[in-house]
């Protein structure tokens, strides 16, 4: 069953095309890579599916999911570090789509915070605040607050860029784990070596659609050069085009 469908999407911004007339579907449970050049259109992408944007042309179909089945985790950059919150209030954001934005912290709650945290290996950093955290600590506490939210639908963008190998090891058996549950997992990542190695289906995307199945199909020199050339070629100024100038552009 299609957990995600794509109907001939365009998603942009102030009507400037980002990524173009993208169709396929993902499986309910399926763990998918989105790889492509710098600028090809992946952080466009994942902000479509959990409804940051709305596209310009085509549909996003969620198959009966609601944003509380959504968790998203931005690229850290996105984060405002200087903002005056703790590890324990930050994670316990996770929890506002159920409780509530103004919902009090109960005693269960409390404790669901505190093991998100200690499962991602932040024991006694509850009171730290967020901007006193290296990188690493403060990816992982993305990922505790991913955690708490509980969801069949995880959306990661860049979420092991510019950490350390522990992090990056300790985390990556997070998301297998979720695979393993069941949930659907969708991450842009750059690592090559990473997508060929533990994600069984990849989207090569560069502006459209390069190639999208079994990452061992997908995943060649040819594919990865043909989304370098469309990214090259690519007008930023451009408006919205026909479906059928995808495929020009990587002639």
């Amino acid at each position: 069953m299609a957990q995600l469908a794509f109907r001939n999407v365009t998603l942009g911004y102030d009507r400037h095309p980002a990524v173009h007339h993208l169709n396929g579907e993902v499986a309910s449970g399926a763990l998918v890579a989105v790889i492509g050049p710098n600028g090809a259109g992946k952080s466009t992408l994942l902000r479509g599916i959990v409804g940051i944007l709305r596209p310009l042309d085509g549909s996003i179909h969620l198959g009966g999911l609601d944003a509380r089945d959504i968790a998203y985790l931005p690229q850290s950059a996105d984060i405002d570090r200087s903002f005056p919150i703790s590890v324990f209030d930050f994670v316990s954001t996770g929890l506002w789509r159920a409780a509530g934005l103004f919902g009090g912290i109960g005693r269960v709650a409390r404790e669901k915070i505190l093991r998100a945290i200690a499962s991602v290996g932040l024991n006694g950093f509850e009171n730290r605040p967020i901007g006193t955290l290296s990188g690493g600590q403060m990816q992982r506490v993305l990922f505790a607050r991913v955690l708490l939210q509980d969801a069949r639908l995880i959306v990661l963008d860049e979420p092991f860029n510019a950490i350390d190998s522990k992090t990056i090891a300790d985390l990556l058996a997070l998301v297998k784990h979720w695979h393993h549950e069941g949930r659907t997992v969708i991450a842009a990542l750059h690592d090559m070596e990473m997508v060929r190695t533990h994600f069984s289906e990849t989207l090569v995307l560069a502006r459209g659609p390069v190639a999208w199945g079994p990452t061992a199909e997908v995943l060649t020199p040819e594919n990865l050069m043909v989304a370098m050339r469309m990214c090259e070629a690519f007008d930023d100024s451009a408006t919205a085009c026909a479906a059928d100038d995808i495929s020009s552009r990587a002639a």
